[in-house]
């Protein structure tokens, strides 16, 4: 089982650096023509954008798997060493409380718009909010893991976690 979370988690790094060089050479390929040639891709703006919001979404949830997102634990380590399961269990609480408000936000846009085509892409624009509801699933499912184990955070390789 967790070689296939480890294969899950390698596949949606690796969507993620695909991502990040397609938008990259196509902001650059953008550049050139529009400054050398005077001319351009016209979805070449929308689809970095799409792109990009794909990729810092996606980032959220793999930052969070990997223990990387911001968070100051010395003051309860310090002083309350026999509260830290349930102090992290509090807080992976309000992540799912955070994470559900972003699922129920997003989701609900992403039905709102789905039907609104850009005009420069054919895309639908509900595309930008599914990112949302991806990521907000990812989260969850991390965040219920450890719910269960909340000493796993911090303690045990990123590779071995959910």
């Amino acid at each position: 089982m967790k070689h296939a979370i480890r294969q899950f988690w390698s596949v949606i790094d690796a969507v993620m650096a695909i991502l990040l060089v397609a938008m990259i050479a196509l902001v650059f390929a953008n550049v050139v023509l529009r400054y050398g040639f005077s001319s351009g891709i016209r979805p070449a703006v929308e689809l970095a954008r799409l792109w990009f919001v794909w990729v810092v979404m996606l980032g959220a949830a793999s930052a969070l798997r990997r223990n990387e997102h911001l968070a100051l634990a010395e003051f309860s380590e310090t002083l309350f060493p026999r509260a830290v399961p349930m102090l992290r269990r509090l807080c992976w609480a309000v992540v799912m409380v955070a994470v559900g408000m972003l699922f129920i936000g997003a989701l609900n846009q992403t039905l709102a718009n789905w039907n609104n085509l850009s005009s420069l892409t054919g895309l639908p624009s509900g595309l930008f909010y599914l990112a949302g509801v991806v990521s907000a699933v990812l989260m969850a499912a991390i965040a219920i893991v450890r719910l269960i184990d909340p000493m796993q955070t911090g303690l045990a390789r990123a590779e071995d976690q959910a």
